[in-house]
């Protein structure tokens, strides 16, 4: 199809094709390189009654506030939640993850996927250790004992463990039970078990309920600057007098503490790993026995790489549109920025341009004519005096050849003016000649 023919029909052949060929490619890309994220986020949690599962339900509220469905995933603990992140394809999105886990052999023996990333230290979890024994001091008088610590690759087992192992206690020198939960909590008071060890929120009901149990006794450890100082993700911390309620602890104490992480699958969505970082504020802001408000969320000694959105909220919150715009208009612009601001304005430029240049070719053709004529003219006045038979018949030739071809050219109603005048001139040079014929 030649130029004059695209030219006249720019708005079907080239715009229309144009637009259409735009709006496919916008949505190839929308769908493959940067779709919507998903509506639906997994949280693995916790044993049901822990506080994982307290803070799993405030998790629902807030994404549903947002518009994004929050299934909540129970778990035997930090093991079966890092395992799940780590899968491939993750079977949960987000986990509640024991400080210090990662360090473990028990967790790095753990399938080796993709590693998961740190949105968060969310809360403090204390180290809890109880009995019926009132000088219990050490966990050297545990050997022989009875001990609840939760279920086998539990945060509560696997922490237990390390610490034994630090005392060179041998792993069968204390009598292990599977127990969690109330069971715990009505075993040691029937004097099934000997003690409790769990890692938890003092908000957590089971601590609440063991702190309430006639006749069991909160452990004041000794020597927890020392473990603290062997493991770099515990802590020290003072548990003031009566911060459990109803006097206890009867005066003021030094427990063990960790941080819980709130961890990322790898492959998780970045406006998702932002929306859940917001979450985490929103739940977790308040003040704790542990810390005042607003101190936490935090990013701080965590086993795996901070997520960089996680940074951003964090530092700065989320963004002015975040903040004042429902989450899905938020991604559905934001898409219509990065994806159809550039095709449109590459299909706008491309329908204007190529137009543009055909007009150009078509203009260019009349310009060719005029300096055909320009060239004969040139020849009539250099040759006016010795110009032979042979030179004149060249010049008719030409400007016959001119003539047909200017007659059959094809224009667009636009350079109808310019084809006319292109013709008055090519009869005005061919009458020139005629003028030189007759001399």
């Amino acid at each position: 199809m030649n130029a004059h023919n695209l030219y006249g029909r720019r708005w079907l052949l080239i715009r229309v094709p144009l637009a259409i060929l735009g709006l496919a490619l916008g949505v190839l890309v929308w769908a493959w390189v940067y779709p919507m994220p998903p509506s639906r986020i997994v949280l693995s949690a916790g044993l049901p009654g822990g506080a994982y599962e307290l803070f799993a339900r405030r998790y629902v509220q807030e994404f549903a506030r947002h518009g994004v469905t929050c299934e909540v995933l129970p778990s035997a603990g930090s093991a079966q939640n890092l395992g799940r992140l780590r899968s491939e394809p993750a079977s949960a999105d987000l986990a509640f993850v024991q400080g210090g886990f990662g360090w473990n052999s028990i967790s790095e023996a753990a399938s080796a996927g993709s590693n998961p990333q740190t949105l968060a230290a969310v809360d403090i979890e204390g180290l809890w250790l109880f009995s019926h024994r009132n000088d219990l001091t050490s966990l050297d008088q545990l050997r022989t004992l009875r001990v609840a610590a939760g279920p086998e690759g539990s945060g509560h087992r696997v922490l237990f463990q390390r610490l034994l192992a630090e005392q060179m206690i041998a792993p069968d020198a204390v009598q292990m039970s599977p127990l969690t939960g109330s069971a715990a909590v009505l075993a040691l008071q029937q004097g099934q078990l000997d003690a409790v060890f769990l890692v938890a929120s003092p908000q957590a009901p089971m601590v609440r309920e063991l702190v309430q149990a006639p006749g069991v006794h909160l452990a004041a450890l000794k020597l927890t600057a020392g473990i603290a100082d062997r493991n770099n993700f515990l802590e020290r911390r003072l548990l003031a007098q009566g911060s459990l309620g109803a006097g206890q602890p009867p005066q003021d104490m030094a427990i063990l503490t960790t941080h819980t992480h709130l961890l990322a699958s790898e492959t998780l969505d970045p406006a998702l790993k932002r929306l859940a970082t917001a979450v985490a504020v929103k739940v977790h802001g308040g003040q704790g026995s542990f810390h005042r408000a607003g101190e936490y969320p935090l990013l701080q000694n965590s086993d795996f790489p901070a997520a960089s959105e996680a940074r951003h909220v964090l530092r700065r919150g989320l963004s002015t549109l975040e903040r004042n715009l429902p989450f899905w208009w938020v991604q559905m612009l934001q898409r219509l920025l990065v994806i159809g601001l550039p095709i449109l304005v590459a299909v706008l430029l491309l329908g204007w341009l190529i137009p543009l240049w055909l007009r150009w070719r078509l203009e260019s053709r009349i310009s060719r004519w005029y300096g055909e004529l320009k060239f004969i003219e040139h020849d009539l006045a250099r040759d006016a005096i010795d110009m032979g038979g042979i030179g004149l018949n060249r010049i008719v030739g030409r400007v016959r050849f001119i003539e047909r071809s200017v007659h059959d050219m094809s224009l667009p109603p636009e350079l109808a003016r310019r084809w006319y005048l292109l013709r008055h001139h090519v009869a005005f040079v061919k009458g020139k000649v005629r003028e030189y014929q007759g001399r």
